[in-house]
C-alpha cells in the first residue's frame, strides 16, 4: 500500500438510516485516519459522509473536503477539515476527488453514491485510471448492485474483464488489508479528459 497515500470514499450524506452504516462510516474513516492515510471526500457534515470525516479527523488524519457552491449554499460543509475546497460544480468535484485519490471505497449510499460509483468503475473500465476500487457490501447492503453487474456481463452488456474493474469486501476491515494487494496503477489520470 506504499503507493496509496489517500483514499476517497463515497457514502451516504442521509443520517437516516440503520447504525450499522453509521458504524461501519466511523470504523472506516478511523481506520483511514490512524493508518496516516489521507481522506479525500464530498466536504459534507451530515450523514456517513461526516461521520466517516470525524472519525478520520479524531485519528489525526487529514481530510480533504471538495464541495461545489450550491450544495455549500445549504449549510451543511463540514468547517473542521484539514482542507476544504469550494468548487463551481458537481463535474469540477469529481475530477478534483480523482486527481487527489490513489484509491476509491464505496460504502452504502444513495442516488448520489450510486452516481460516483458507477462513473469512477466506468472511468477505469475507460483506462482514464486504474486506481483500485473498493465495494463495501455492509450487510449486504449491495447486494442488487452486484447481481446487476454479473447481469451486466452475462447479458453481454459488459466484457468478462468488468469483475477486475472493483474488488467487493463484506467489512470494512477487509478495505486496507485489500488496497494492500491492489496492484500498482499504471495508469496517469488525465483529470482533462474525465
Amino acid at each position: 500500500m506504499s503507493t496509496i497515500r489517500s483514499v476517497c470514499v463515497y457514502c451516504g450524506s442521509s443520517g437516516q438510516v440503520a447504525d450499522t452504516y453509521k458504524q461501519a462510516a466511523h470504523d472506516l474513516g478511523r481506520r483511514i485516519g490512524a493508518a496516516g492515510l489521507r481522506l479525500v471526500y464530498g466536504g459534507g457534515r451530515v450523514g456517513l459522509m461526516g461521520i466517516t470525516a470525524d472519525a478520520a479527523l479524531a485519528e489525526g488524519g487529514e481530510v480533504v473536503g471538495i464541495i461545489p457552491e450550491h450544495i455549500q449554499a445549504l449549510e451543511v460543509d463540514h468547517t473542521g477539515l484539514t482542507e476544504l475546497h469550494v468548487v463551481d460544480s458537481m463535474h469540477t468535484r469529481k475530477a478534483m476527488m480523482v486527481s487527489r485519490s490513489d484509491a476509491f471505497v464505496i460504502l452504502p449510499g444513495g442516488l448520489g453514491t450510486l452516481d460516483e460509483a458507477f462513473e469512477i468503475i466506468t472511468w477505469r473500465q475507460l483506462r482514464l485510471h486504474d486506481k483500485p476500487i473498493i465495494i463495501v457490501d455492509v450487510d449486504g447492503y449491495w447486494a442488487p448492485l452486484r447481481a446487476l453487474l454479473t447481469h451486466i456481463r452475462e447479458t453481454g452488456f459488459g466484457r468478462m474483464e468488468i469483475e477486475r474493474l472493483y474488488t467487493f469486501v463484506d467489512r470494512v476491515e477487509d478495505v486496507l488489508p485489500a488496497l494492500a494487494v491492489a496492484p500498482v496503477p499504471t495508469v496517469e489520470a488525465h483529470v482533462a479528459r474525465l
